[in-house]
């Protein structure tokens, strides 16, 4: 009998709204709808293109998270990772001045700093867990201690400045941009384009996925097991390094602060999109809704003022759970 009622429980499922692929849509267009009735400047220009200027930093992040949290690993230095970088960044770009003096090769070489500070961290975070086999938990949870006590030594405990000069010159890559997008928002969306056709349409997403699902069947389908879970840490180092790029030239400086909590906005923007947390299933767009989400409930609590713009950890922190929960539930439901 069972087997009898199978293809019509099938056939329901074809039809049946999937809520795990709509929910976060959904949640997302009612923030919308709950913003623009709750201030009528929430949709403004100004406003709409700050929201999303500022998430471009976790958003390029949260791309590279996906395929972590897909191949079935996790990195909490990311945060430290970016200040680290940035900091280093503005080091290389002072230390250039007076050899290159302010101009556009001065700008191009900080950013290739950026990009191989981001590179090498990633590797060094991919080799110890491809290649030592240490837990993805412990290496980036020792290395984000690590990454957090250099740039506050390399400040002196203080904040590093960009030069004045070069920072001017550096402004227009985080407050100017093209027909009226700031620069910030197109490489985002250029980031989640690519990764989604990466994710989607390439060999390396298929393999992400059947690392996350099972390690031990990846490796019977002859899966490089050690080289994809490795590419996935360089991966996000480089987009670690990206976004700093993009972040430096908003403040000109770096900190002991910078970053912080920048993982768990990635993670959670991750996990909000319907990526699995265990791997095995990734979503990039989801990924972009869960960054949007995440950065509109922060807006709309410093412009409604409801609850204190304080508490957004704490409301991030309920989503994750909550976010957590659904999928165990809609596991389980698969399972019936």
């Amino acid at each position: 009998m069972s087997e009898a009622a199978s293809p019509g429980r099938v056939q329901a499922r074809r039809h049946s709204i999937n809520l795990h692929v709509l929910g976060p849509i959904l949640a997302l267009v009612l923030l919308v709808a709950l913003g623009a009735w709750l201030n009528p400047n929430f949709l403004s220009y100004g406003n709409v293109t700050n929201v999303l200027a500022r998430s471009a930093f976790i958003g390029i992040i949260a791309v590279g998270m996906t395929f972590v949290i897909t191949a079935g690993g996790i990195d909490l230095s990311v945060g430290a990772m970016a200040a680290f970088v940035a900091g280093t960044m503005i080091l290389a770009m002072n230390a250039l001045v007076p050899v290159m003096g302010v101009g556009v090769p001065l700008v191009l070489a900080g950013m290739a700093v950026a990009l191989l500070t981001g590179f090498a961290a990633g590797v060094v975070n991919g080799a110890l867990i491809a290649k030592v086999r240490i837990e993805a938990f412990i290496v980036t949870l020792g290395s984000m201690g690590i990454y957090r006590s250099l740039v506050t030594w390399l400040a002196d405990g203080g904040t590093l400045s960009l030069d004045s000069a070069a920072r001017t010159l550096y402004r227009p890559v985080y407050y100017d941009g093209l027909f009226g997008v700031a620069w910030p928002i197109i490489v985002f969306a250029l980031v989640a384009i690519i990764g989604e056709v990466l994710m989607r349409r390439t060999a390396f997403g298929r393999h992400c996925a059947a690392l996350g699902a099972s390690e031990q069947v990846a490796r019977y389908s002859a899966v490089n097991v050690d080289r994809v879970r490795m590419a996935t840490f360089v991966l996000l180092g480089v987009l670690v390094g990206i976004a700093t790029i993009m972040y430096v030239p908003r403040l000109g400086s770096a900190s002991g602060s910078t970053g912080v909590l920048w993982e768990l906005e990635a993670i959670a923007a991750v996990i909000i999109g319907g990526t699995v947390l265990k791997g095995g299933f990734g979503r990039v767009w989801g990924t972009v809704v869960g960054v949007l989400i995440l950065s509109l409930i922060g807006n709309i609590l410093n412009l409604a003022s409801i609850v204190s713009p304080y508490l957004n950890g704490a409301i991030q922190g309920v989503i994750v759970i909550l976010a957590v929960v659904l999928q165990r539930d809609s596991k389980a439901t698969s399972r019936r």
